[in-house]
């Protein structure tokens, strides 16, 4: 029997690909940017884990980049989903943001993606951004970024493995006071500096809760993965107020009021004093629910104090560096650093744009980011810097923890001759929200 031949002959076949070619290829102007916005393919596209109350903050900085592309959100709970894509699409003008609930088919499926927002709670922090950077996405990670010494190795791990641009939301590092006072102690002006303050946060305790709250009925899966919502923690019943921030002052989930603003006031003091690649050698336990007065030593004989009141400044996350010629400090909402002589504010000016020349930064941490994934070279607050300042985080709570001194080896990352203090550098990780 003969087969019937296909209608598609050679010649037809022919015939059609040459008016396929002849035929005019109609691409949007803004593809080729000639709206004024950058060509798609020198955009920087975009997704996000997580964003809650603190990463739509950070998407409202990104939005405006003319060179980023945010297309798409991952999120557990449905209503976050559907406002990130809500404010995304108001943005864009039109309804492209996509969703997903599962962190796992986001990042498998969606290879056009180069980099990703991680502003989910604690827990999440660094365990999605060593998933996204294996998936082969460079990471903006909000703080705290890990839980324990062990999930920041596994971040500075996995972001060299990777070739993966890393920054951590300590966005003072990029604010021209904070700038100004770390010059001030790097340029010598203050002499040799012996102290510097660190604030942490007036709420909750450095001591956390064990317990949980009690068990309320379990929403269905497609409005709040509580699984997913759990990822690395140990199984809790569901409780609506976890997910609207109740989780903060909990052991499983959270990393203190130590680590709350100790993550963006310890990055700063020590990258001021050349430390922000190690930790405090010494810890000084202080008999209180917070860690106020907490005595820190460096190696080289800088002590860090924290502090949680307002004796040293006026605002949130404040700062202070006091040297034998002089000191500064600078907080939230200040026009311009306190100083200990009206004469060091002078070179201000010259000095943040001396700063910002000298290491070809932005003034902005957001664009330091999207700068350094086009030109490859490590962000303002990286990897290193994240796992090295929190260690000394997770250190101070252990001291609190086990209520004594303790002393830490930043070569060995370890405790000094301390087996019980070591067993807090690491949690286990429920399957399979594992490292």
């Amino acid at each position: 029997m003969q087969k019937k031949r296909s209608g598609l002959t050679r010649r037809t076949f022919l015939r059609g690909t040459a008016a396929a070619v002849a035929a005019p290829m109609i691409v949007s102007a803004s593809a080729l940017g000639r709206d004024g916005r950058v060509p798609a393919s020198e955009r920087i596209i975009v997704g996000g884990i997580g964003i809650g109350n603190r990463g739509s903050h950070d998407l409202r900085w990104m939005l405006p980049e003319a060179d980023v592309q945010f297309v798409a959100t991952c999120d557990p709970q449905k209503a976050r989903r559907e406002a990130v894509k809500k404010l995304v699409d108001t943005n864009y003008g039109n309804t492209d943001c996509k969703v997903y609930s599962d962190t796992r088919q986001f990042l498998a499926e969606r290879t056009d993606i180069d980099a990703v927002l991680v502003t989910t709670g604690d827990r999440w922090h660094a365990l999605a951004s060593i998933m996204a950077m294996r998936a082969g996405k460079d990471v903006f990670s909000e703080k705290p970024s890990a839980m324990t010494l062990a999930e920041g190795q596994g971040v500075v791990e996995t972001a060299r493995r990777y070739g993966r641009i890393y920054q951590t939301g300590v966005q003072r590092l990029s604010e021209g006071n904070f700038i100004f006072c770390n010059e001030m102690v790097k340029l010598g002006r203050l002499g040799k500096v012996h102290t510097v303050r660190a604030h942490i946060a007036p709420w909750d305790a450095a001591e956390m809760r064990h317990d949980w709250l009690p068990e309320q009925p379990l929403p269905p899966k497609d409005q709040v993965d509580w699984d997913a919502w759990l990822g690395p923690c140990p199984w809790r019943p569901y409780n609506a107020a976890y997910c609207s921030g109740g989780w903060r002052g909990h052991y499983d989930f959270h990393t203190s009021c130590i680590g709350e603003w100790g993550a963006h006031t310890f990055a700063q003091c020590q990258e001021a004093i050349g430390q922000e690649r190690s930790s405090a050698v010494e810890y000084g336990y202080v008999a209180n629910e917070s860690g106020d007065g907490m005595k820190t030593r460096f190696s080289n004989g800088v002590i860090m104090t924290l502090e949680r009141g307002n004796k040293w400044w006026r605002g949130s996350c404040g700062v202070r560096y006091e040297g034998d010629e002089g000191w500064v400090a600078a907080a939230d909402g200040y026009s311009q650093p306190d100083v200990s002589s009206p004469a060091m504010l002078a070179d201000f000016r010259k000095i943040v744009s001396d700063y910002l020349a000298r290491t070809g930064r932005a003034p902005s941490h957001m664009r330091n980011w999207l700068d350094c994934i086009k030109s490859r070279r490590p962000a303002v607050a990286d990897e290193v810097l994240m796992h090295r300042t929190m260690t000394t985080v997770h250190a101070a709570n252990v001291c609190m923890w086990l209520k004594r001194d303790l002393k830490f080896d930043p070569a060995k990352e370890e405790f000094v001759n301390d087996a019980e203090a070591n067993r807090f550098c690491s949690r286990a990780m429920r399957e399979p929200w594992t490292i």
